[in-house]
């Protein structure tokens, strides 16, 4: 009944029925769930509202989907139901130049817009690592970062408005002009649990007339976390400060050939963007504090096409890491910048505990932590491993006054670790923010707040990746 209403209502070539094809809907970079009864691919926003009505009238909860390319089982279908993907809705919609801002369709890619405003000297700021295969629709989701959220915010300084569909499939839009709450802001991060966005309004910024990029080695990398730390409390916020430790750069180095060190302990990409007349200041008193903390290299990319490959190699990281192990799995925890040394030690002593490889790649300048532990899902001793690995480092980051997650979400993945960081109370009331869009919760199920009284046992995810 479902599946033919569905064709009936927005053509068989918007809706996927055999196994096969649900299949590849199943799940994200990491977790897989089930099957859903159906899976929509719709061109516009009056076909999402008719397959949420649909899919509610056949009390089949909803879930709404990107590239994919999550990590942490948010677009997961654990309860089956209908997966709306929006890889047909990925067109630029309008462009306002002048007030530097454009409305977009969730399944355009993050690269493409930037690609597209290129030439009006424009881009878009949040750059997550997947930004060649991730939609503006998934950032919204996550609040995606990325290595340029530091000066520049993540996803929702970047978000001006929304059009959304709820629950009964009813079509409402919000901006953040509105008088009284900013549901703008409260939607962006929900994870599709309040809402299914249709398009978005979002900030486009100049590019910069000058951009400088150095790499700077260190022997220890307490002491690359130490510089971090200094640089910021200098009153310096470089447009990006990443941090590799030894594992990392010799398989990136080995991968991209960027001219990355290998005979460092750490190694941080530094970017600085702005005027050219200000550069020479920022370059000089970037060098003299990493230099007064022991950096034992100083390299200045010269031309675009090394800044173009330090970056690849930065952001092509975890790809590179199949040159260790078959697989990896990578937490996303933040701590204060202070408490680097102590967060990073941590891990090092948490996959030391169960032999694992782990690779250390991070936004250090914000003190958001990927570290990748490196395993052979083959092996169940080494999933196990990985589990309980991944699971100390999320213990260890709250610890250290920090939280366990800094931009991939919660998803399925980590809504039993809310309440390590959450009071009962807390939960209860975030819970009760969600009833009030979703009091049915056939939005996305199963996501962000952990499994209670309302929710079915069901069978964790597993990686797959």
């Amino acid at each position: 009944m479902l599946q033919q209403r569905l064709i009936d209502a927005l053509g068989a070539d918007a809706v996927k029925t055999s196994p096969e094809d649900m299949s590849v809907y199943a799940f994200d970079a990491y977790s897989q769930g089930r099957n859903p009864s159906a899976v929509v691919l719709p061109a516009d926003v009056r076909d999402v509202s008719a397959a949420v009505k649909i899919a509610r009238e056949c009390r089949e909860p909803i879930v709404a989907r990107g590239a994919g390319t999550g990590l942490c089982g948010g677009a997961v279908p654990i309860e089956g139901g209908v997966v709306i993907a929006f890889a047909r809705m990925h067109r630029l919609l309008e462009l306002d130049v002048r007030r530097r801002r454009a409305r977009v369709q969730p399944g355009l890619i993050n690269l493409d817009l930037s690609r597209a405003v290129a030439e009006m000297r424009l881009f878009y700021a949040p750059d997550p690592s997947s930004q060649k295969a991730s939609t503006i629709g998934g950032n919204i989701a996550t609040n995606a970062g990325g290595p340029h959220c530091l000066s520049y915010g993540t996803t929702v300084n970047h978000v001006l408005g929304l059009e959304i569909v709820d629950e009964n499939g009813e079509v409402f839009t919000t901006s953040i002009d509105d008088a009284g709450y900013d549901l703008t802001a409260a939607l962006v991060g929900s994870e599709g649990t309040l809402g299914i966005v249709t398009a978005a309004w979002v900030r486009l910024m100049r590019l910069p007339e000058s951009v400088r990029v150095w790499v700077v080695a260190f022997g220890e990398i307490e002491a690359a976390s130490e510089a971090v730390s200094a640089i910021v409390a200098a009153g310096i916020v470089p447009s990006a400060l990443e941090m590799m430790d030894a594992v990392i750069t010799a398989a990136v180095e080995e991968a991209f050939h960027a001219g990355y060190p290998t005979d460092a302990a750490a190694v941080l990409l530094i970017e600085s963007a702005g005027l050219e007349d200000d550069m020479n200041a920022y370059e000089a008193a970037i060098k003299h504090i990493v230099e007064a903390h022991g950096a034992i290299s100083w390299r200045s990319a010269r031309t675009q096409a090394e800044r173009d490959a330090l970056w690849a190699g930065r952001k092509g990281a975890a790809g590179a890491t199949g040159r260790i192990s078959p697989n990896y799995y990578t937490q996303d925890v933040c701590v204060p910048r202070s408490k680097l040394p102590a967060a990073l030690r941590a891990v090092e002593e948490a996959a030391g505990a169960h032999r694992l490889v782990v690779g250390n790649v991070f936004h250090a300048g914000d003190g958001n932590l990927h570290p990748l532990l490196m395993y052979d899902r083959r092996d169940a001793r080494q999933v196990a491993a990985v589990i309980e690995t991944g699971n100390a480092i999320l213990q260890s980051a709250i610890d250290l006054g920090g939280t366990i997650s800094g931009e991939h979400g919660i998803g399925y993945e980590k809504r039993d670790a809310m309440t390590r960081v959450y009071s009962t109370d807390d939960l209860a009331t975030m819970a009760r923010v969600r009833d009030v869009f979703d009091p049915q919760r056939v939005l996305n199920p199963e996501k962000i707040f952990p499994r209670g009284a309302r929710c079915p046992e069901v069978k964790p995810p597993t990686l797959v990746q």
